[in-house]
């Protein structure tokens, strides 16, 4: 899928509205004037992915004293985010992105390299309080997602 978007630091953010793990609709827009560290991650309930969610989980306190929040987004439905957000305690919503479309606004639905298949690749963005991108980091490891999305927004 050659034909994905590049984003870059500076560029605007894609707007969206999708489901929480709850079905409620949460906006980019919702959260104009702060800072919004957006990650992607494959799937719910996996090693790396629990990871990268915990991370966040564990830095929750730092994004928020810095005036910014946290929204992970997936292919998972309503039900899957629910078990996923209350099995470790995600203080965050888990949006539902179930047909793919703001993962490829974002330019991170691809073919998983070494194995052939469709996926949604590991990454984050942090939106600036101005709607512009700050960081942005597509096939990054939980580790380093978690580690740079808090330089970016402690900068």
């Amino acid at each position: 899928m050659s034909d994905l978007p590049e984003l870059k630091v500076g560029d605007p953010a894609p707007d969206f509205t999708l489901p929480d793990e709850n079905g409620d609709p949460v906006s980019l827009s919702d959260f104009k004037g702060k800072r919004v560290v957006i990650f992607f991650y494959p799937r719910d309930n996996t090693p790396g992915c629990t990871a990268q969610a915990c991370g966040f989980r564990d830095e929750f306190g730092v994004v928020s004293d810095k005036n910014a929040v946290i929204l992970g987004i997936s292919a998972q439905g309503k039900k899957s985010h629910q078990s996923f957000k209350n099995k470790y305690s995600l203080p965050f919503p888990l949006l539902s992105d179930e047909d793919h479309e703001v993962s490829i606004k974002y330019g991170v639905w691809g073919e998983k390299k070494f194995m052939g298949f469709l996926i949604t690749n590991r990454s984050h963005f942090v939106v600036g309080p101005d709607g512009k991108l700050e960081d942005v980091q597509v096939g990054v490891s939980p580790g380093d997602s978690v580690r740079l999305a808090l330089e970016s927004i402690k900068a």
